[in-house]
């Protein structure tokens, strides 16, 4: 996501009661509000995930470059397994899903450190969200009409939630597709990660947004999400769409 995109998405996220606070390590980008400033813990734990993906990616070689799935390994890092579990729910490379399994594993340490707190850790547009009450995300999506312009709600929903977005059109993400905007919510920013990659690259135009509607549809555990191209929006699950105020 483009620096001044990614702050302006940055500054509609101000969760009442909240502290916030920012983590960076190499590419990690960490924007985080909870109950308490931890950024020296959350600095260490993306240190740990990060090496932890670096070590098994040096120990088994491709397993950055797969475009596929990769088996299932028990002795994977958990932060590993998370990535080739969301791969194989979704039929994309395990990488697809990294910066989804960084701000998910980082959420659940905050929530062991502070229990019950509400947690909100966004990884370059990716996050991990932990709530007590219904909340709303923005979507951005390039040069189309919609971006900035409305948010995602899950209404009446609590607990722990990922709402990951991919795009062919804005950011550095890779994408086979030309989307503006694939948002996907489910119970894991990983899963919600992987499944914006491989919804995202079946996008070419906008009559292919019935088409990644399906195809979301029928990823187990995702809730719902939302595709953009262009002037053309489709909706599919347990979300609602609301103007961003």
């Amino acid at each position: 996501m483009p620096k001044e995109e990614l702050r302006l998405y940055r500054s509609c996220m101000n969760r009442k009661g909240l502290v916030r606070f920012k983590v960076r390590h190499l590419e990690t980008d960490l924007h985080v509000q909870a109950r308490k400033d931890l950024a020296s813990e959350v600095s260490r734990w993306v240190i740990e995930a990060r090496t932890a993906i670096e070590g098994y990616a040096r120990r088994h070689p491709g397993f950055i470059e797969s475009l596929v799935p990769l088996g299932d390994d028990p002795l994977a890092p958990p932060v590993v397994r998370e990535m080739l579990l969301a791969s194989r729910c979704c039929g994309v490379g395990p990488m697809a899903s990294v910066a989804g399994a960084i701000a998910h594993q980082v959420g659940r340490r905050i929530l062991e450190r502070i229990p019950g707190s509400e947690v909100f850790v966004e990884n370059g547009g990716d996050l991990f969200v932990h709530a007590d009450s219904p909340f709303k995300v923005a979507v951005f999506a390039g040069t189309s009409p919609f971006s900035g312009k409305i948010a995602i709600t899950v209404p009446g929903e609590t607990g722990t939630f990922g709402i990951c977005t991919s795009s062919g059109t804005v950011g550095h993400s890779r994408s086979f597709g030309r989307a503006d905007a694939v948002t996907v919510v489910s119970r894991s920013a990983s899963l919600s990660d992987a499944a914006a990659t491989a919804i995202g690259n079946l996008i070419s135009t906008a009559r292919d947004i019935s088409m990644g509607l399906d195809a979301m549809q029928g990823m187990e555990g995702v809730l719902g999400g939302l595709i953009i191209k262009g002037s053309r929006i489709g909706a599919w699950g347990g979300i609602e769409l609301v103007p961003l105020a």
